[in-house]
């Protein structure tokens, strides 16, 4: 296994592969470290002046705050974020690869076994949903989901969950908007075979706030519970899921195109390997099915900035170009009306696994993407409405992306972390670790690993064929490890005052 990686030829900085002791000698750069240098870190292989530029993955990551004589360790006491504030932005064109005409040919997409929906829309899991309208329920909800289990009524392979959420009341205005178009999103989704929406009644999400301008493009698979309408809520639970496991046992798997697919993009407990193999893995993954006709998703927002201008250079259009400025300084400017720094990330543990700056977290983030153009740009609880590369409004936060990614439409998230985490979403929540020690030390975590891509064992393109035969396996029914384990998170987005 090499001792280093220098990503780009510009770079002035390599990562340590490995821990590397103080008096290392670093064959082919003609480096002697003059510090310890942690896995995932950072050392100088230029001399670098206050002031002076930062390079990685041959873009700025900082600016020098002092003196860093070449074999120095890099990370957030000698360098800091360049980064401003809401900045102005010019439209230079269409992205290259954005012309339909330059795009290479389509590939044949391979074929999954998914659940067909009334309005031709697929679902890869067929499961019986209970969402709650406020948080109030949610006790109710998950007993009357464990009496339901044991009824023995649902398909094989289907399972309840309850959509369990904290909001509903006490919420105005757009806040509320968000928890009632979030939990609407869910209602529709493809995954969900049959959806009981249950409210208590006296909620700021009421039954009829909820059903405006409402439709299911299948109502036979959805039934409305006001608890406080009823003498006896768990029966009238049980009777509307009974009546919705009778139209889910009808429905069974059929051979369908991949490119029917929507998969979301998404990173958490990132480190310094994220940028070098896991996001990589993913951004060639998204290439591959956006080139088969499919639709991948990329979230995160305040994790673009420093690498926004690499996503605006692949808008396909003005229009599109627009569409991400607007997405980056509303989102600088929702921290400016809070009063907050918008360049506080990178998060405590990500500065442990190695990345110093936001700008460095966010051009190893955005990887995730791949090199296919951006074709749409969607707001806060807004669906997918193209195939090929989507951005969408939500922060970092994992389980408010997970949920805006989740509620947009996508199938499968594919998540890479090089820290570690548990979280799962509503929908199949695919871990792919960053590094093989924690790969192996979290085996009921991890769903892939993409740690042999820094061991000089395996590239991105070799990975790439099993990655896609295991997000494949996830399509025609094998459970993710956040499904094994039972965590399916939903965490809306808070964006007001609590009355």
């Amino acid at each position: 296994m090499p001792k280093y990686l220098k990503i780009h030829s510009s770079d002035t900085v390599a990562v340590a592969l490995e821990p590397l002791a103080q008096g290392t000698a670093i064959d082919g750069l003609g480096v002697v470290l003059l510090d310890e240098v942690p896995q995932g870190h950072k050392f100088a292989v230029t001399p670098h002046q206050p002031g002076d530029r930062v390079i990685k993955y041959g873009s700025v990551i900082g600016l020098a705050k002092e003196a860093i004589p070449v074999g120095r360790h890099i990370h957030t006491h000698n360098i800091g974020t360049a980064l401003g504030g809401v900045q102005d932005y010019a439209y230079a064109g269409p992205a290259a690869n954005a012309d339909a005409d330059a795009a290479p040919a389509r590939r044949e997409a391979p074929t999954i076994q998914a659940f067909v929906r009334a309005n031709g829309e697929i679902g890869v899991r067929n499961d019986l949903w209970i969402i709650p309208l406020v948080g109030c329920v949610n006790g109710l909800a998950k007993n009357a989901a464990k009496r339901f289990e044991k009824m023995g009524l649902l398909p094989e392979g289907s399972r309840v969950m309850v959509l369990e959420h904290p909001y509903g009341c006490s919420q105005l205005g757009g806040d509320l908007d968000n928890t009632r178009n979030i939990l609407r999103d869910f209602a529709i989704h493809p995954n969900a075979g049959g959806v009981l929406v249950m409210g208590l009644g006296c909620e700021n999400n009421t039954r009829a706030l909820f059903t405006q301008g409402f439709e299911h493009p299948d109502p036979r698979r959805l039934r409305y519970l006001t608890t406080q309408e009823v003498s006896d809520e768990l029966e009238a639970s049980l009777e509307a899921m009974t009546e919705l496991a009778a139209v889910m046992r009808e429905d069974k798997r059929e051979p369908v195109g991949a490119d029917r697919l929507r998969i979301g993009l998404k990173c958490g407990g990132s480190d310094g390997f994220s940028g070098i193999t896991a996001n990589p893995l993913l951004g060639a993954l998204s290439d591959w099915l956006c080139g088969i006709g499919g639709a991948t998703v990329l979230t995160e927002v305040p994790e673009m900035f420093g690498a926004e201008h690499l996503l605006m250079e692949r808008a396909e259009s003005r229009e599109v170009f627009e569409g991400v400025v607007t997405l980056i300084n509303d989102f600088k400017q929702y921290f400016l009306d809070h009063n907050q720094p918008i360049y506080e990330n990178p998060s405590p543990g990500n500065k442990a696994g190695g990345i110093s700056t936001l700008e460095e977290k966010s051009l190893g983030c955005t990887q995730k993407a791949g090199l296919s153009p951006v074709r749409d740009v969607i707001r806060y609880a807004e669906r997918i409405r193209k195939p090929g590369l989507t951005l969408l409004e939500a922060p970092g936060n994992d389980g408010v992306a997970v949920t805006a990614l989740a509620a947009a439409g996508c199938h499968i998230v594919l998540f890479t972390t090089g820290r570690g985490t548990p979280l799962g979403g509503v929908v199949p929540t695919m871990k792919i670790a960053t590094n093989t020690a924690m790969a192996e030390k979290k085996r009921h975590w991890i769903d892939f690993n993409a740690g042999p891509i820094a061991e000089a064992t395996a590239t991105v393109d070799s990975l790439l064929p099993s990655f896609i035969d295991s997000i494949l396996a996830a399509a025609n029914g094998k459970e993710a490890r956040n499904e094994e384990n039972d965590v399916h998170d939903l965490v809306i987005f808070k964006s007001g005052v609590t009355l």
